[in-house]
């Protein structure tokens, strides 16, 4: 089988305190599914998409406890496609996992749906990555104003980062559903422009 010009690797949320096992039939992880399968589906062969599982619901303060299992995908996928770069789509939690992620230098593209970015996370990403991320501004879950202001910093440092508001925009992303979809399919097309 042909290597793909682009991997990506999909990060659903989860919550802040929760031991509950993770299940690819909750919410968060169906909630990803249409864009794992949209991707795949209009890139074909020139991207392999895989969506992460973790081994349980909850970040847990200092535990970090889904990041064993992401870095592990991703080291993973960067096992099967060596020299292949590797693009990050994560939501909620999943944006906080893509930031911490986005250390490693394998990462060229990181795409941050309604981040759950606590504590700077991104300032582990590194100089080289293109970062989007894109945060409704009715969102009573996480804070918008916390994504711009992490994006502001990550453009003052030099990073070739955005910020795309989206007015009214909810946490579910279930509201301006062309815009969500359609602004990740543009993300993935230019991540490959890239390659």
């Amino acid at each position: 089988m042909r290597s793909p010009r682009l991997a990506v690797l999909v990060l659903p949320g989860g919550t802040d305190f929760s031991y509950r096992p993770f299940s690819r039939t909750q919410g968060s992880a169906v909630r990803m599914y249409p864009f794992s399968l949209s991707i795949q589906a209009r890139f074909g062969s020139a991207v392999r998409v895989q969506q992460a599982t973790y081994r349980v619901y909850g970040w847990n303060g200092g535990q970090a406890s889904p990041m064993p299992h992401a870095r592990f995908a991703l080291d993973r996928m960067k096992a099967a496609y060596p020299d292949t770069p590797v693009a990050l789509i994560g939501h909620s939690m999943g944006g906080r996992i893509v930031a911490h992620l986005g250390a490693d230098e394998t990462v060229s593209d990181i795409l941050a749906l309604a981040p759950w970015w606590q504590f700077a996370d991104w300032r582990y990403i590194h100089d080289d990555a293109r970062v989007l991320a894109i945060h409704g501004e009715a969102d009573t879950v996480t804070r918008h104003q916390r994504t711009q202001k992490g994006i502001a910093e990550l453009t003052a440092r030099g990073v070739n980062a955005e910020y795309l508001p989206v007015p009214g925009g909810r946490h579910a992303m279930l509201d301006h559903l062309g815009l969500w979809h359609g602004r990740t399919l543009d993300f993935v097309d230019a991540a490959l422009r890239r390659t």
